[in-house]
């Protein structure tokens, strides 16, 4: 997807995630246990002002983060949305800016990071308020996939494995392939975790892209998907993702 598509999925779960946290302030959050919607929006809040920040200055803020005592959640959000938005708007995606993934080190990186964001926190807002969540568009829940398998996990693996508590050693390099409609991501499980477009799997999960995307993330029951050879690869695929993300 190309930069605009991606603001324009974030202006539209932003506006979707404030909805719904907004019927739900001191409701607990079921999908971030600890949180209420206060507190998912102060969090989302935080990562659009750190990242509006970053680009700003090319660099890490040195005071942070932002101390939102006292402050009414739904303007800090809405303050934070504005300004994140408006760093990525005014900048050309290919634009030079410090990320924490070492190769994309660009302004387009961080608009497709902060739509994915949305989208997951806006499942998790609306898990909040009780309401029906909206479907995930294919071309954003496919890519979502693709980034969560690349950017996170294979990407953590190299860059940061003391975060997987020595489970990386274990692994034995057996493949799960990850399957969301047509499009597939064979997944190794060795050391360091990669991810190639074709393979020989040893275990499948499959699921339409809406579904799997919240699997990866945690926001589907865990027999959300189907799985087939190897159960217990699968499951260990879901146990790395956990790490990757926290």
């Amino acid at each position: 997807m190309d930069h605009e598509t991606y603001l324009a999925y974030l202006r539209a779960d932003n506006e979707i995630l404030r909805a719904a946290a907004a019927t739900a302030l001191d409701k607990p959050v079921p999908t971030c246990p600890g949180w209420t919607g206060t507190d998912l929006l102060f969090h989302v809040a935080e990562v659009y002002l750190d990242k509006a920040t970053t680009m700003r200055l090319n660099a890490q803020p040195e005071s942070w983060p932002p101390d939102f005592t006292g402050q009414d959640p739904l303007v800090a959000f809405d303050a934070a949305a504005v300004d994140v938005l408006a760093e990525l708007t005014a900048r050309d995606p290919a634009e030079q800016t410090l990320t924490w993934y070492e190769p994309d080190q660009s302004v387009g990186f961080w608009g497709r990071r902060m739509a994915q964001e949305a989208v997951i926190h806006r499942i998790d807002a609306e898990a909040a308020a009780g309401v029906e969540s909206a479907p995930v568009p294919t071309e954003l829940a496919t890519d979502g996939i693709d980034e969560v398998l690349i950017t996170f996990l294979a990407f953590a693996s190299a860059a940061y494995p003391s975060g997987f508590g020595g489970v990386l050693d274990t692994l034995d390099g057996r493949v799960v392939r990850v399957e969301a409609g047509a499009s597939s991501w064979y997944v190794t499980l060795a050391s360091t975790i990669t991810v190639a477009p074709s393979g020989t799997a040893d275990a499948t999960v499959r699921a339409d892209p809406d579904t799997l995307l919240r699997w990866l993330w945690r926001r589907a029951p865990v027999d959300a998907v189907t799985v087939e050879g190897d159960h217990e690869l699968a499951a260990t695929l879901y146990r790395l993702l956990e790490a990757a993300t926290q």
